[in-house]
């Protein structure tokens, strides 16, 4: 008899996030009987309050109110972008930055308002990304990586979502906007971290299977 799939929920609202995690997750636990879910499969998901003071707490926050909501692997990301020439802002505060309603192309225009007599070499950022696993027995696995680039003078590029369209990559000569999705999932921020997370979720289902057979 086939093996049950056991069941991983991205703990995130936010639909351009989810579907990214859902591509990485969907490629990385292709050999294995999973089933990937949403929060929005939940209509009484809580929305817990980010009050941590580090992306990696953030995460986890998230994850661990999911798993035990829910009684589900689950799995959350926090992620920011860090500007070295506004001493790291909008970090931690990325998505609430000028407002957590303003629209993104106004949240950049802010920042490269800011930014605008700043030179190119000083023009150094970085997009950071924690992902977070809590499982329903109260286990929790965090994991961290970064994106090193430059923030361009202006928007460019229709991909993405966020602050892509200001994020340069100067090796290859472009912003994250305008890298194809396919792509993009590759090299990022989000795509180097759950190379990281992957193996250690591995180990969870495949554990959670043998209990089962």
């Amino acid at each position: 008899m086939a093996a049950k799939p056991v069941r991983v929920v991205i703990a995130s609202h936010n639909r351009a996030k989810s579907r990214e995690i859902w591509q990485l997750l969907t490629e990385g636990l292709c050999d294995l009987p999973v089933e990937i879910g949403l929060l929005s499969d939940y209509p009484n998901a809580p929305l817990p309050d980010e009050y941590a003071t580090t992306y990696k707490e953030n995460a986890a926050i998230k994850a661990r109110a999911c798993a035990e909501f829910t009684g589900e692997i689950a799995l959350a990301d926090d992620a920011g972008l860090e500007i070295d020439a506004l001493n790291g802002q909008p970090g931690l505060h990325s998505r609430r930055f000028a407002g957590e309603q303003t629209p993104f192309s106004v949240k950049m225009g802010l920042l490269l308002e800011r930014l605008r007599a700043v030179p190119d070499e000083r023009r150094t950022a970085r997009f950071r990304c924690a992902v977070a696993i809590a499982t329903p027995e109260g286990d929790l696995y965090t994991f961290e990586d970064t994106l090193e680039g430059r923030i361009a003078h202006a928007p460019r590029g229709q991909h993405g979502f966020g602050y892509d369209p200001i994020f340069y990559l100067p090796a290859l000569g472009c912003t994250v906007a305008e890298l194809p999705p396919e792509f993009k999932n590759r090299i990022s921020h989000r795509a180097k971290v759950m190379r990281q997370a992957i193996p250690q979720l591995r180990t969870i289902v495949q554990a959670r299977l043998q209990r089962h057979v």
